[in-house]
């Protein structure tokens, strides 16, 4: 009702206001018994990571994935109230927390009318229903809030025709089945999850006018080729073949409606009806226990060995079922009836004041919603951040420890559906993050598996994250630290460091994006992962499912909470690193040798191409060489201030150096095609070269031109782009009265 609309806008303006105020209390002058050459106190380090505790993540799981808690449901709103309470308590809070709302547009089944997927005979019957929720193995699956089986923003729609299988759902894909001679007009396409994204499944068939798609999950692509229910969940971490994998098929990130703008009431809304980057016909996703009845029924030619799985027969393209069969000249009919819906969806924010630079944010975030129970994506992440929280919060409170500069804790809301939560927030307070913000601590699943530490991130976290891992022990083992088996597991060969842990780049994936991609804020992400050399799963098994349990972590994935202690050490000893030092331990050198692996790999396969193009890489060359240097000149500068005692001005104009370096990598005009992405260095790239992403791109794009084409001219316009940046980035090294 309009007076609902009313009040919920007053409530929520009131809500954004208070956050702004918290946030601006930042600014208040430290007190005047904080000294300015504050610095890390090992000893308090060292107390926090004794007292982070197994057991009491643990009993946080427990309690965070004892209900389903989609988006906006009653159960996530409750978890709002647990984290206020939990960040306000006299004995282990925070200095103050705060629940902050925005108004999104979110998807959700019909309850009235459930999705459905059946195979329909000649004459009208239905032959073969597949299944509309998982089986309830430890009932847990069974229960009123578990949202059945969907693709959050797939169009409704009843489409009906000739079965296709199209491995992935890419272009290629696609491609190939049309050079087979396969008719894929007003075809259904049966793909799996893998090679593109769940939305680019629907955009690639549409563009060969492909009715509707089915995804299913093949168990050679999660479940090492095991498949069957003895095989599987109860028994093993592996996916049962009822399970399916939920997810948002929306291609961009924030809420739909509100681009660039904070979804507040005041906020202008784009039309729902021709929102950009939805699926443009009906896709829903299956379990393979369907997906092998419809997929080991095709006729047709038998797909190549690439495109074959782990059900138990040959793997065939279609059109139509076989002959002589069950299904003769039956066809696949999608039946989709997801709904668009207005939702409230909330953040809380809970925030110790720094001491000495109280506007100095570091940022440590999660987010909170889940399909389903999702004890690992995004509890285990949860359980972690409360228990961080309450060791901070206890030494807060005893006026033990106070941070140099100030700390955010967030619980972000509905990240399942493009990282909403997150999003918003960078946008609301765009300014103030980009002028005041550190760095950014993403810990979303903390556990996938329990075999060693995985950290992504941009290259100044590098140092930070490997000094932690260095100080912390091996679970179970009393001579190795974290880093020692990290390296053993994931390595690469440094020019400057020799053997070292391999950290992997950001992409999207998580609620990272937003402050890396928009803000150009240094960025990370951390976990603990399984052995890729047991196991060649692209993922936990259970992902999305109903099946992601207490249970299951518990029993399969990290027993013990060994390896949740573990990702709490490292993430808390980051965290204490970044707000407590007196030098920033970012080390922009570190971006040096990402910036010379893209410059050599642009040299070698993309050089002589260029050439003939009258487009030289010299400019580039001389960029990286001056972006080496000045960046050298820097660390050498601060190793010799940390050995004085140098002026706090001093100290805070060399940190601002640091701090703001990754800002200067954004160009907001560089991917006009892209919405938030900015970042010249991590954009995303679809060229095979693993170079700078705009001129990467830009190349394949031009690679079939002529000379002095429009795409030729993008790659020069590309190639300045990111010199530009890189000069920029230089002359903020330098000093600062170097103008």
């Amino acid at each position: 009702m309009q007076w609902v609309k009313v009040l919920g806008g007053v409530v929520g303006a009131a809500a954004l206001l208070g956050l702004g105020v918290i946030l601006g209390h930042f600014a208040i002058p430290s007190a005047p018994s904080a000294s300015a050459s504050q610095d890390l106190d090992l000893e308090i380090l060292e107390a926090v990571m004794k007292q982070l505790d197994a057991s009491r993540i643990r009993e946080n799981l427990r309690e965070l994935s004892r209900e389903p808690h989609l988006a906006s449901s009653p159960r996530d709103e409750a978890l709002v109230q647990l984290l206020l309470q939990r960040w306000s308590d006299p004995e282990s809070g925070l200095d103050s927390a705060k629940a902050s709302t925005y108004e999104v547009l979110l998807s959700f089944p019909s309850q009235e009318q459930p999705n459905r997927v059946a195979i329909v005979g000649p004459t009208g019957d239905i032959l073969y229903s597949c299944r509309q929720s998982e089986e309830n193995l430890t009932g847990e699956q069974g229960g009123p809030d578990v949202v059945p089986p969907y693709a959050a923003y797939a169009p409704p729609g009843t489409p009906q025709g000739l079965l296709v299988y199209a491995n992935r759902g890419s272009e290629d894909d696609f491609k190939e089945l049309q050079a087979q001679g396969i008719e894929l007009n007003g075809t259904i396409a049966l793909t799996r999850y893998g090679g593109v994204g769940r939305g680019a499944k629907a955009v690639n068939a549409a563009k060969f006018k492909v009715a509707g798609v089915l995804v299913y999950t093949d168990p050679a692509d999660i479940n090492d080729g095991r498949s069957l229910p003895n095989e599987t969940f109860p028994h093993s971490w592996h996916l049962p073949p009822s399970g399916v994998e939920r997810g948002s098929y929306y291609e961009y990130f924030g809420d739909p409606l509100t681009p660039y703008l904070p979804a507040n009431p005041s906020s202008f809304r784009l039309d729902p009806a021709t929102v950009p980057g939805f699926p443009p016909i009906p896709i829903q996703p299956i379990g393979f226990q369907d997906a092998k009845v419809l997929l080991c029924n095709l006729q047709g030619n038998s797909a190549q060995d690439a495109w074959q799985g782990a059900l138990g027969c040959d793997y065939k393209l279609g059109p139509g079922f076989q002959p002589d069969g069950v299904f003769t000249g039956s066809q696949v009919n999608v039946s989709v009836y997801n709904r668009l819906e207005l939702r409230n969806s909330s953040n809380v924010l809970g925030f110790i004041r720094g001491a000495v630079e109280p506007d100095r944010y570091v940022l440590y975030g999660n987010h909170r919603d889940s399909w389903v129970h999702g004890a690992v994506d995004p509890s285990s992440g949860t359980a972690v951040l409360l228990e961080l929280s309450r060791v901070l919060g206890t030494l807060l409170k005893k006026d033990t420890w106070r941070p140099r500069r100030s700390i955010v804790f967030a619980s972000w809301g509905a990240e399942e559906f493009g990282l909403i939560g997150s999003t918003e927030f960078t946008e609301e307070f765009f300014s103030k993050l980009q002028e005041r913000t550190v760095a950014y601590i993403n810990v979303d699943i903390s556990v996938f598996a329990n075999a060693t530490l995985r950290a992504q991130g941009t290259p100044p976290v590098q140092s930070v994250v490997f000094s932690a891992a260095k100080q912390i022990p091996l679970p179970g083992s009393g001579s190795l630290s974290i880093y020692d088996n990290w390296i053993r597991y994931f390595n690469r060969s440094s020019p400057v460091y020799g053997l070292v842990p391999s950290l992997g780049s950001l992409g999207a994936g998580s609620d990272y994006a937003p402050f890396i991609h928009f803000l150009g804020i240094s960025s990370m992400d951390i976990a603990y992962t399984y052995d890729r050399s047991k196991t060649s799963a692209r993922i936990y098994p259970t992902y999305h499912t109903a099946f992601d349990t207490f249970g299951y972590v518990d029993k399969f994935l990290d027993p013990g909470f060994s390896s949740h202690q573990a990702v709490a050490q490292v993430a808390g000893s980051v965290l204490l690193r970044l707000s407590d030092s007196l030098f920033l331990p970012l080390n922009v050198s570190d971006y040096s040798e990402t910036l010379q692996s893209f410059l050599q790999a642009a040299q070698q396969h993309l050089g002589a191409m260029l050439e003939q193009q009258s487009i030289s890489l010299g400019p580039l060359v001389t960029a990286v060489k001056k972006f080496e240097e000045v960046a050298t000149a820097l660390g050498q500068h601060i190793s010799v201030l940390q050995k004085d005692t140098p002026d706090p001005l001093q100290v805070r104009m060399l940190n601002d150096q640091l701090m703001l370096l990754e800002r200067t990598f954004l160009n907001p005009r560089a991917f006009p095609e892209e919405r938030y992405y900015s970042h010249v260095l991590w954009a995303p790239r679809t060229g095979s070269v693993a170079t700078f992403p705009g001129l990467a791109n830009a190349y394949v794009r031009a690679m079939n031109t002529g000379p002095g084409s429009a795409a030729w001219a993008e790659v020069q316009r590309q190639l300045s782009i990111v010199v530009a940046a890189l000069e920029g980035a230089a002359a903020t090294l330098r000093p600062v009265t170097d103008l």
